[in-house]
């Protein structure tokens, strides 16, 4: 879970780079669906049970739609909208409200029983919020940044109450794929609409020393596929909580890589840093005030799925 985690920090920063070039956030969420989900593809053949693995019926369509629409689609794009215009520690702070409103959801729309602390964790994470936003003074950070963080965050927070209901009827793997081969389509499917605004001459390009082609393949590999399934490993050890909690590695991990590879633009002053701990505090809080009555169990035959509480982020 600690190796995803920094995977998935480093992501941000390879992505901005990816960004900086003059690759958009469309273009870079169609690289990074299409690539995964043919490595993905690729993986689930090779491994038992191979192709039935991939079977799925009319009925199940819909949710396998919507899920990769909201969890590999909107929120990467969302996400990758935020970081072209805040520091990436920041546009993940306020992605991670996310498993907030998770709990939310969980309290009023599914009526499940909480913890007195997870209020404590969303005033927690509110103020924290306003910390990293520096509200007490002129607002700094980019109005549009910000909405698509928050955007991010209820998208995500659909995409992990999906998800509960897909990992009833799928395996992790399968699930992903399938979920990412959504994303593609829906990727082909913009850019098709928008006629291609942005072009792919960046891609032969070099950003902060490294090729940029070379910085979309670590975006394919090591931060989708590779992370993904040391998640789904990790799941085999841990529970669900442990899970996100652990999980909360990555912003911390995320602003320090962004600020040593980007420089100083990506820092974060005393306030915003106490602001940072504060959310990841309620977050962690939060994480542990849901009383789960009951877990997933995978079919047999494949392998282990999350308990439908489990925060697995898909960056």
């Amino acid at each position: 879970m600690l190796s995803s985690g920094v995977l998935f920090a480093v992501n941000g920063t390879v992505s901005k780079l990816v960004l900086q070039a003059g690759i958009e956030a469309a273009q870079l969420t169609l690289i990074r669906a299409a690539g995964a989900f043919a490595g993905l593809l690729v993986l689930s053949l090779l491994l038992r049970p191979g192709a039935r693995r991939l079977r799925i019926t009319p009925k199940q369509l819909p949710l396998l739609v919507v899920y990769g629409l909201a969890g590999f689609f909107l929120t990467p794009m969302l996400y990758f909208v935020a970081i072209s215009r805040m520091p990436v520690g920041i546009a993940l702070l306020f992605e991670y409200t996310a498993p907030l409103l998770v709990a939310l959801w969980a309290r009023f729309g599914q009526h499940q029983r909480v913890r007195p602390r997870l209020w404590v964790g969303l005033a927690a994470s509110l103020a924290g919020l306003a910390c990293v936003a520096e509200i007490w003074g002129e607002l700094k950070l980019d109005g549009l940044g910000v909405l698509a963080g928050l955007g991010a965050a209820v998208v995500l927070a659909a995409y992990y109450v999906l998800g509960a209901r897909g990992v009833r009827e799928h395996d992790t793997l399968s699930l992903t794929t399938w979920a990412f081969g959504a994303s593609a389509v829906a990727g082909l499917l913009t850019r098709a609409v928008t006629h291609g605004t942005g072009g792919w001459a960046p891609l032969a390009e070099t950003s902060g020393g490294v090729p940029v082609a070379l910085l979309c393949g670590y975006v394919v590999l090591l931060g989708s596929i590779v992370p993904f399934l040391l998640v789904t490993g990790g799941l085999r050890h841990l529970p669900a909580t442990s899970v996100g909690i652990l999980g909360m590695v990555e912003p911390v991990i995320a602003a320090t890589v962004a600020w040593i590879a980007l420089g100083a633009g990506e820092a974060l002053n005393a306030a915003q840093l106490g602001g940072g701990l504060l959310v990841l505090a309620g977050v962690a809080l939060a994480e542990t005030a849901r009383i789960t009555e009951r877990t997933a169990e995978p079919p047999s035959g494949t392998p282990p799925v999350p308990a439908p509480d489990a925060v697995v982020v898909p960056r």
